[in-house]
């Protein structure tokens, strides 16, 4: 299995470079360090002076990729693409274009989307697949069917239909929790409650309908109707046997999506005004700092690849025949 590891990883090395290779082309090839400048210091009535400074600040003064104004390995090291791509490598994020430390900013920011992100997974994992067992449960019945049109509803409604209803519904008629904001501590709990509840339904209508779809291919293999035949009851077989065996692609389906939880919801967090990384990447895009969403951008990557790299591990965990092949 130690093999099987390092043949995994040594795939995703490839990918993390071509990743970080197209995000250098668009923010330093498709648009220039002189047009950064320009987008922070005003379009109009800028001096070439005020562009060769801001440049000079943020170290974008320097050749893209090969500086043949120094000698030896400084020809590369002296250039934008070290200083602010191959430094990724080693999570040396810099700082934003406003001079705040970006790996900083991310310890701090990553707890309250996890805040959010953990409680949505868990709750929402429950309960769609309890909703999912019962569905396959009743079967090729009217519950069945009217449990599939409800799910194929909720999945056509836009996230936004859940977030602006959550709000004025559960904060602006009933006050029951505040309709955005965050704290420390304690009291930050009750400024999660409604983004946790906005995250669970809004997830309902597709997980539900996949778990179902993963339980009733279980439901058709010989292993069930063996069971079946020795007696046992639906619900001893849905329960036993069709439950422990289609957990596994649930598992490899949580299990990719963990290392992502950390880099948070842009939507949620950004209306429910939560200071997590979500809203810390859609603050970065507004304010065009390129500095935040280029470090953003690639620990995406890494967290993905993470992800992937770990749902093989769960694969050779709970399949013999990839361990062993």
């Amino acid at each position: 299995m130690i093999n099987y590891i390092l043949r995994r990883i040594a795939y995703a090395i490839p990918i993390l470079i071509g990743v970080n290779l197209i995000t250098f082309t668009l923010f330093f090839v498709v648009n220039s360090p002189e047009n950064m400048a320009r987008m922070h210091l005003g379009m109009k009535h800028v001096t070439p002076e005020a562009i060769d400074k801001w440049k000079q600040d943020h170290g974008y003064d320097k050749p893209l990729l090969l500086n043949s104004a120094v000698p030896g390995s400084a020809k590369v090291i002296d250039t934008i693409f070290f200083e602010k791509s191959v430094k990724l490598f080693a999570f040396d994020f810099g700082d934003s274009d406003d001079g705040r430390n970006i790996r900083h900013d991310i310890r701090q920011r990553m707890w309250a989307s996890l805040a959010i992100a953990i409680p949505v997974l868990i709750v929402g994992l429950l309960i769609n697949i309890t909703f999912a067992l019962l569905v396959a449960f009743f079967r090729a019945t009217y519950i069945d069917l009217w449990g599939v049109v409800l799910c194929v509803v909720m999945m056509s409604i836009s996230g936004m239909f859940y977030i602006i209803g959550g709000q004025y519904l559960i904060s602006k008629l009933l006050h029951l929790v505040p309709i955005s904001g965050y704290d420390t501590g304690v009291e930050a709990a009750k400024f999660l409650i409604l983004p946790v509840i906005v995250g669970v339904i809004g997830g309902i209508g597709a997980g539900v309908r996949w778990y179902r779809t993963i339980f009733l291919e279980e439901m058709g293999k010989d292993y069930v109707r063996t069971a079946r035949a020795k007696g046992l009851s639906e619900v001893r077989v849905l329960f036993r046997h069709v439950l422990k065996n289609g957990m596994i692609p649930i598992l490899t389906g949580v299990v990719v999506v963990l290392p992502t939880l950390f880099m948070g919801s842009l939507i949620t967090e950004s209306f429910f005004g939560i200071p997590g990384l979500g809203s810390y990447t859609i603050d970065a895009i507004n304010s065009q700092d390129f500095a935040i969403v280029r470090a953003m951008v690639f620990l995406g990557s890494v967290l993905y690849i993470v992800g992937l790299i770990l749902t093989d591990i769960s694969y050779t965990l709970v399949d013999p025949r990839i361990r062993l092949g």
